[in-house]
């Protein structure tokens, strides 16, 4: 059972990974001229987050976050480029926290993870191919997809990113890797503070770099979140032997890394979809019904 205060650390590293990430794409927009509210920006992220922990490959993710863009008159090529500037500047903070903390942990973790997931690899081998399969039929289905005539016309605007990259201010370029920094640390550290509820917690090391390979190879599996291969992982000892409480664990991580988004983004996708059909209803009075008198009187 985990105490309230680890909960309440949880809840403040996810608050905390969700402001930075709509303080990133406000502020990458506003460089492109498109203002949106702070409220707007974490809705359309709220989107995105739940869209990609239901599909495969993440796939689902920025078309979601495009349509919330769009819902917020953000012009839809305005959108498209603002999504790919904030994933060229945040991909080089990404891979130089991941070598950071390799080196600097990384020998630490494979001394104590390395035996555990070399013997689960080795007693689970159907599953190491069926994933390599999996991958494999997943990217190819997703090329696919890429070569169709309407993602074609999808990828035109994107062609002009250079064009939009020149024009954009350096600020919020600059502005936005501190801010995928504490994406970063915010998610990795949720499995940290979880781990202090175990009598005896795993190291450091293996709890930091465990937690990071965790998060960010669902990047590349095929299945919606890593289901299945990160878990197996998690409960092979990815992050050190977390003892009797590790299915516990597993749930509460999946639940602040997955579930989370999924419900805020369910919630806000149904509130809207419930908000446009109340507009439906309300229609207004054409105007050859309305008298002079009612004209005279608004």
């Amino acid at each position: 059972m985990l105490e309230p205060g680890l909960h309440l650390v949880c809840v403040a590293l996810v608050a905390a990974d969700l402001l930075a990430r709509a303080l990133r794409i406000k502020w990458l927009l506003g460089g492109l001229d498109c203002r949106v509210t702070l409220l707007q920006a974490f809705r359309l992220n709220a989107y995105g987050d739940a869209a990609c922990a239901v599909t495969p490959l993440r796939i689902g993710g920025e078309p979601a976050r495009l349509a919330g863009m769009l819902a917020a008159r953000v012009p839809a090529s305005a959108g498209f480029v603002a999504i790919s500037l904030e994933v060229l500047a945040a991909w080089p903070v990404i891979i130089l926290a991941a070598v950071t903390v390799f080196l600097l942990l990384g020998r630490d973790w494979w001394l104590t993870a390395g035996p555990a997931l070399g013997s689960a690899a080795a007693s689970g081998w159907p599953w190491v191919v069926a994933l390599i399969v999996a991958s494999v039929a997943a990217w190819l289905v997703a090329r696919r997809w890429i070569q169709r005539p309407g993602a074609r016309m999808i990828r035109r605007p994107l062609r002009r990113v250079a064009v939009y990259w020149r024009r954009m201010p350096a600020l919020p370029l600059l502005a936005s890797m501190p801010l995928t920094l504490v994406n970063v640390a915010s998610r990795v550290g949720l499995l940290v503070v979880l781990a202090q509820a175990l009598p005896q917690p795993p190291a450091f090391a293996p709890l930091v770099v465990g937690s990071f390979v965790l998060i960010y190879s669902q990047l590349v599996l095929p299945t919606p979140s890593g289901a299945g291969v990160v878990d197996l992982g998690f409960l092979s000892g990815a992050a050190g032997d977390l003892g009797p409480a590790e299915a516990s664990l597993l749930f509460w991580w999946r639940f602040y890394t997955s579930g989370v988004g999924i419900l805020l983004g369910g919630l806000l996708f149904l509130q809207a979809w419930a908000s446009r059909r109340q507009i439906r209803y309300i229609s207004p009075r054409p105007p050859d019904t309305i008298s002079r008198e009612e004209l005279h009187q608004s």
